[in-house]
């Protein structure tokens, strides 16, 4: 983990970088694709899912939710991702709601800079250091 700073210009641009932005989504589409059918299951999302730690924490600070509702919440995101309800997310899907859900973040961050503290391999920090890496070069 790292602490950056970021706002939704950030985010967008990265999103509307297609090379950077497809090559993000397939990195962690096939992180994710532990059985390499070019599929996620419901079990191969669930890891992401949980990842993001939706009800786990209120103000950063563990709380027990329960179960019944994170099952629920868990389900539906899923849904969202599995846009034709074949009971699987392909790459297409994978990449259309992962973007769907980078600028509705982008949007409702909006363009005030932001301090976070990024995972190491998350779209934000590909998108952090997506945008460090335009800086420089045109320092260069």
């Amino acid at each position: 983990m790292s602490v950056e700073v970021l706002d939704g210009a950030t985010i967008v641009k990265f999103v509307e970088d297609e090379e950077a932005f497809n090559l993000a989504v397939r990195h962690r589409f096939g992180h994710l694709d532990t059985n390499h059918d070019g599929q996620l299951s419901y079990a191969e999302m669930l890891k992401e899912l949980q990842s993001l730690r939706v009800f786990e924490t209120h103000y950063g600070i563990d709380v027990k939710p329960d179960p019944e509702e994170i099952a629920h919440v868990y389900d539906s995101l899923f849904v969202q991702f599995d846009h034709d309800s074949n009971g699987v997310v392909d790459l297409e899907e994978f990449k259309a709601e992962t973007k769907r859900m980078m600028l509705a973040m982008a949007n409702g961050m909006g363009f005030l800079p932001v301090q976070m503290v990024l995972e190491e391999d998350s779209f934000l920090k590909k998108a952090v250091e997506r945008e460090s890496t335009k800086i420089k070069q045109l320092h260069n």
